[in-house]
């Protein structure tokens, strides 16, 4: 039985659907009193992007052997993934307000034996790029149509983990993978810097040509606007036209704004994590909401 295609969505649709992944993040997070919002934010255009204009999946059939395969390696972005898998029909949009509680099929970190859409249980990073070559392979020999699509964060690509699949996966011509680099520049802590601050927070890799370093290796990559739902959906396509052909696996280095969405979050290294105050809660919904749907909040 084929699995139905995931409906493309216009520019229109996935923006409005990445507001609104916004704002259960932040609800969530300030329910549970404890996440990652940052985070998050940042990679949710990505993430809206890939369920629903990309992956073939069929939320009905969580476990259909045939599904493209999506790894959250930054899995302190748990939130982030939960909020869409909710709004892509994978379980209520109610159950959110579980998260992290102690009987929640909604845990801190992706749990794939409790949580219905999650390929792979992540959350010691580094290991989601490793874990996406061994599935990529599996597929290959098994010579099943299957991609398989890891999200990165740009400070995880400080563990060396992520560097031996990177040098591996060209090896095996894993057309069929693809990384994903949420590149916010900005983790909650960083190295020692010039003296003018504690912490550069953007190194090392702030300082890293990260699409020639990849290529260096083998990869086809490129860097887009990780905001911009032409830009992604583009690179998307050059990922998706290589599967099959022989070719090596696609890097996409996305540019991207830590807490993006939200006046109050955006840019601000201090909402790596949090918890928003009810006069914060509002603030979002007046900049993420329309007028109706503000009303219809209450």
């Amino acid at each position: 039985m084929a699995s139905p295609t995931t409906p493309v969505r216009s520019d229109a649709e996935l923006a409005d659907l990445a507001a609104r992944a916004r704002l259960h993040v932040l609800e969530t997070v300030a329910s549970s009193k404890a996440g990652h919002i940052g985070g998050p934010m940042s990679a949710m255009d990505l993430l809206i992007s890939l369920y629903f204009d990309r992956l073939r999946i069929d939320p009905a059939r969580p476990d259909w052997p045939e599904r493209d395969r999506f790894i959250l390696s930054k899995g302190h972005s748990a939130i982030g993934l939960y909020a869409v898998l909710a709004l892509r029909g994978f379980f209520p949009v109610e159950e959110l307000l579980t998260f992290d509680h102690g009987d929640s099929r909604l845990q801190g970190h992706p749990d794939m034996l409790l949580t219905p859409g999650v390929d792979s249980s992540t959350g010691s990073l580094g290991q989601g790029l490793a874990m996406g070559t061994g599935i990529a392979l599996a597929s290959q020999k098994r010579r099943t149509d299957v991609h398989t699509w890891v999200l990165c964060g740009d400070g995880e690509l400080q563990e060396g983990m992520i560097w031996e699949s990177v040098i591996m996966a060209p090896r095996y011509r894993l057309d069929n993978l693809t990384l994903i680099v949420d590149n916010n520049g900005l983790q909650q802590f960083g190295w020692p810097s010039d003296g003018t601050s504690r912490f550069d927070r953007s190194e090392p890799m702030g300082h890293v040509d990260l699409v020639a370093a990849l290529r260096a290796f083998g990869w086809e990559a490129e860097e887009i606007d990780g905001h911009d739902l032409e830009d992604i959906r583009a690179a998307f396509d050059r990922a998706e036209a290589r599967r099959g052909t022989g070719a090596a696996p696609t890097a996409i280095i996305a540019r991207t704004m830590k807490g993006r969405g939200v006046s109050f979050t955006q840019g601000h290294f201090t909402w790596h994590n949090g918890v928003p105050s009810p006069e914060q809660l509002a603030l979002a919904r007046a900049e993420l909401l329309g007028p109706a749907e503000r009303m219809n909040a209450r």
